[in-house]
């Protein structure tokens, strides 16, 4: 891609780039993922073909009572006020038992088909009221969109599909069926079962095989939505690193600061090496406190001239020693003891240092 290609995309503002983990988090937040409506409609569905095929004894039995209780309980009994509300009640706690695993079943495999897709997601911005949803121009571009199309597409052809595989299954066992009148309650009620389970599990089947690629395309578009512009990028990267003019003012707070602390240290100092004007460092050595000669305070160039000025103000010795400055500039911190290898330099510093300081106290001392 040359220069000028790069240069149109930035100032048109197209959406070319993958979108960072920045981005996909707070889409995330917002509830923004994808997803496939069909991959929990097929989870939920077989589930249901597992629980008519672990459960089908039992359906059985329970249809039978069901029915029973209808035909003989409630039709052949004389209803009044006071065996209504009876009668009802045990109605709804059959059918309620009836429906009870299959309900269980559809909420777990459900929730299990959205986790697989993008895990735990807790987003209340998701379901925030906002009036653009509201907005019918907003409504009609979305009716009339391309993913609209493609969505009545899909709808088509799941329910072509599973309309063909149903009518397969019917066609293959229609003997049976055209038997069924012919059969006891009982048998044909399993034979009903048999072909309900059969028919669950291969439309469940295809409707995985279909939701894996509506999955996948769901993935592809909303990949595509989350793409950012080159400008995006550099904002993204402003707004983490922070504005480079705010950046400046801290550092340069944080310097002021930092030279306001030495500068407050710097009475304690036994004397303060120079470059003479690029490097400055400044030693305390308390031989009862220390077991070497400490850095007290360091500059360069703006904090060095700082840090010189105020050594003549406190009467600091000051000596320039151009390669000793810059060595300790270089490999030490404030705080730090000095490095053995330059213990020999420094102590013949200090050494001179205490001989000038004596002389001067004598010179003071004689009248």
């Amino acid at each position: 891609m040359t220069r000028l290609q790069l240069d149109l995309q930035f100032f048109s503002g197209e959406k070319t780039e993958k979108a960072t983990p920045q981005k996909r988090q707070e889409s995330r937040k917002k509830g923004q993922v994808a997803k496939s409506q069909e991959v929990p409609a097929a989870f939920i569905l077989f589930g249901s073909a597992l629980v008519l095929y672990f459960l089908g004894g039992w359906y059985l039995e329970r249809v039978l009572m069901f029915f029973q209780f209808i035909y003989q309980d409630v039709f052949l009994t004389t209803l009044t006020v006071q065996n209504v509300p009876e009668l009802m009640n045990e109605l709804f706690v059959d059918l309620a038992i009836v429906v009870a695993p299959i309900f269980v079943i559809a909420i777990v495999f459900g929730i299990g088909g959205n986790f697989v897709q993008f895990g735990f997601l807790f987003a209340p911005e998701a379901v925030l009221a906002k009036l653009e949803r509201i907005d019918p121009i907003s409504g009609a571009k979305r009716i009339f969109s391309l993913r609209a199309l493609v969505e009545l597409f899909k709808s088509i052809a799941k329910v072509v599909v599973i309309s063909t595989a149903a009518g397969v299954i019917l066609w293959t066992n229609k003997e049976q069926v055209m038997g069924l009148s012919h059969l006891p309650v009982r048998q044909s009620a399993a034979v009903i079962g048999q072909l309900t389970f059969e028919l669950f599990l291969t439309v469940s089947l295809i409707l995985v095989v279909l939701a894996i690629a509506d999955y996948m395309y769901q993935k592809y578009e909303f990949e595509k939505q989350i793409r950012m512009s080159k400008q995006d990028l550099k904002d993204e990267f402003k707004k983490m690193e922070g504005d480079p003019l705010i950046k400046s003012k801290i550092k340069e707070k944080q310097r002021q600061m930092s030279l306001n602390r030495m500068i407050q240290d710097l009475p304690r100092a036994d004397v303060l090496i120079t470059n003479p004007t690029h490097f400055a460092v400044a030693l305390e050595y308390n031989d009862a406190k220390m077991d070497a000669p400490t850095v007290i305070a360091m500059g360069m160039d703006f904090q060095a001239l700082k840090l010189r000025e105020k050594a003549k103000e406190y009467n600091v010795t000051i000596v320039e020693n151009k390669p000793l400055a810059r060595a300790l500039y270089a490999q030490t911190d404030i705080g730090d003891p000095v490095p053995e290898e330059l213990f020999g330099a420094v102590a013949e510093i200090l050494a001179y240092v205490y001989r000038i300081n004596g002389k001067m106290k004598e010179e003071r001392r004689t009248p």
